[in-house]
């Protein structure tokens, strides 16, 4: 009944929610990728990347272990519906390792580290840094990001720091996959107020990061675990192809 309800919510919020495509992806890394030709994605250095694999029924556990990058855009990403509904499915949780290892680096092979800067992190209220990739802007999104959250009253801030982490050269805990944290690209906010679908496996979904910190995050191009199934609520990773944000080129 809980799952039925939850999407019968995200039907009544439909126009707010937007189903990403090959193009979105070609559009939210414009200083990477220059085209898709309808089979391939053409980055800006010539390289042809296939975005399908010929697989189209994979299984549930293969898509998420063996996705392509067509696998990646399958799943919609419901930005701006109610924070709390429980979630259907794990929009964002498939990640092409070859996609993004081309995008920002192999981690284990030292590519990622040297792209990483500091940030600001909620400035007036906290004074703090955090680091994050340089690549496509994600520092000046996240920039962003601090900015609006130093707005919030400042009892916000006991959700932001200290931070669970932003890089760290490792897997998913269930997959073994590539996560965003290797890539330089996400933060993890604070354990203390999170919930992680393994520290409740079998007990449902639950959160308690408010919404207006989930509305910022996506406001500037990160989605947010707690919209999956397999629930990571402190968990924001830049994938603006998925939430409908468009970064500005460099210059």
């Amino acid at each position: 009944m809980r799952r039925i309800l939850a999407v019968l919510a995200t039907l009544a919020f439909a126009p707010t929610v937007r189903a990403a495509s090959v193009q979105d992806l070609v559009r939210a890394y414009p200083d990477r990728l220059a085209g898709f030709d309808g089979s391939s994605l053409i980055w800006r250095d010539g390289t042809r990347m296939p975005v399908g694999d010929g697989q189209p029924d994979k299984s549930e556990e293969a898509v998420l272990r063996h996705g392509s990058i067509e696998d990646q855009m399958r799943e919609t990403y419901p930005a701006g519906t109610p924070v709390g509904t429980v979630p259907v499915g794990d929009p964002g949780r498939v990640r092409n390792k070859v996609f993004f290892d081309k995008m920002y680096g192999d981690c284990h092979a030292g590519e990622v580290a040297p792209k990483l800067v500091h940030v600001p992190w909620l400035p007036k209220t906290l004074g703090k840094t955090v680091s994050i990739t340089s690549v496509n802007g994600v520092d000046r999104a996240l920039a962003a990001v601090s900015r609006d959250l130093d707005d919030l009253p400042p009892d916000f801030a006991r959700y932001l720091w200290p931070i669970g982490g932003t890089y760290k050269c490792r897997g998913v805990a269930d997959t073994g996959q590539a996560s965003m944290h290797g890539w330089g690209a996400a933060i993890d906010i604070n354990t203390k107020y999170s919930d992680y679908w393994l520290w409740r496996r079998g007990a449902g979904y639950e959160n308690r990061i408010p919404s207006e910190i989930v509305t910022i995050f996506e406001r500037h191009g990160f989605i947010w675990g707690g919209r999956w199934s397999h629930f990571d609520t402190m968990h924001f990773e830049y994938r603006p192809e998925l939430t409908g944000y468009m970064p500005k080129t460099e210059e």
